[in-house]
């Protein structure tokens, strides 16, 4: 049984004995808010591919209600049980339309046991050509701008080497114009996810930010690349860019600008590698995206981070930033705000369902 990994040198065929469906619920340590609500918890969705001689494990990016996108917990779940695995125990990879997120999490957990049992890494694999990458924290919307203020400066003493807002319509302007009067050099960038309207993105312009993510809905590329253009602050798209082809399309309207790439959001590891190589070939400023994850997904994430294109600090907190306890060894940042290259490790599932 093979993974659907990109083109970088051949694996071993497993046996593969069986696909299993994990879910675990954790606690946040704090809440985390954004435009399109509060997360408390986090309902962790695992695959785990078993072999003979080994194992694997992916994590699914889906959040608990199809918000941020289509695709939600319950709905990779029943996808992931009733159509990707049955179809994948069966030897062939299933047809389903769209759900990127439980199909990243199916093929992390089938690649994840190919390169153990090559005796490899996910980062050695894909070429990766750094052992540490930078980090940056993105803050959730503060009750006030008080808090919002302390929040920051506990992440700016942790060492982040930069602060992405989260913002939306309403509460945007007055939040990061204090957080930039505080940390005038600091690289600040907000995070709307597609909610701003034109008047306040035109303000915002003028913060010196270091970019504005999505702050146009995900299918309106023309507008993107119009804000783009006139505005002075690079336009970072998320949401907006799913695949290659999508990509492709934004640089033919003629968007140039930063990009986070969600190896969860566009499908998983290969398709992730595809779009960074675009990206790369087209000089744009790449960082990987963060969804709350485990230290099974942060593995992926670090190690996609630790390829060239990705030239911006990337979300990539320590296990303590989301969870008392991870279901890994826990992710520890340096004071310099990098996080070591490694896989994920034992898994362990407290409460699993």
């Amino acid at each position: 049984m093979t993974a659907s990994p990109p083109d970088r040198w051949p694996l071993p065929e497993v046996d593969l004995l069986d696909l299993r469906v994990h879910r675990v619920e954790l606690d946040l340590v704090r809440p985390f808010a954004t435009a399109h609500g509060t997360l408390h918890r986090r309902d962790v969705l695992l695959v785990h591919a078993v072999a003979l001689d080994g194992e694997g494990w992916g994590e699914c990016a889906a959040l608990p209600t199809p918000s941020y996108s289509s695709e939600w917990v319950d709905g990779a779940a029943a996808v992931l049980a009733d159509h990707l695995i049955p179809a994948r125990l069966a030897g062939h990879p299933g047809a389903v339309v769209g759900h990127p997120m439980a199909t990243a999490a199916l093929d992390a957990a089938l690649l994840d046991l190919q390169l153990t049992a090559a005796g490899t890494t996910l980062a050695r694999w894909l070429g990766a050509e750094r052992d540490r990458v930078d980090c940056g924290v993105a803050v959730g919307i503060a009750g006030t701008v008080d808090e919002l203020l302390a929040e920051v400066s506990a992440h700016v003493e942790a060492g982040y080497q930069r602060v992405k807002l989260k913002v939306q319509p309403g509460r945007a302007l007055e939040p990061v114009q204090a957080v930039r009067q505080a940390w005038p050099a600091l690289a600040v960038g907000v995070d709307a996810n597609g909610t701003l309207d034109a008047r306040t993105l035109a303000a915002l312009d003028h913060l010196g930010l270091d970019e504005i993510e999505q702050p146009l809905p995900a299918q309106d590329l023309v507008g993107l690349a119009s804000a783009a253009a006139r505005l002075s602050t690079p336009i970072c798209l998320d949401e907006s860019v799913a695949s290659a082809d999508q990509l492709h399309s934004a640089l033919a309207l003629g968007w140039r600008g930063h990009l986070n790439l969600k190896p969860g959001r566009v499908g998983g590891i290969g398709p992730a590698v595809a779009i960074h190589d675009l990206a790369l070939a087209e000089g744009i400023p790449t960082w990987i995206g963060g969804m709350v994850a485990t230290g099974v997904g942060k593995a992926v994430d670090v190690a996609l981070a630790a390829l060239p294109g990705i030239t911006r600090p990337s979300e990539l907190s320590p296990s303590s930033r989301w969870f008392a306890t991870d279901l890994t060894a826990p992710w520890t940042m340096d004071p310099d705000g990098t996080i070591g290259v490694r896989p994920a490790g034992p898994v362990t599932l407290p409460g699993s369902r």
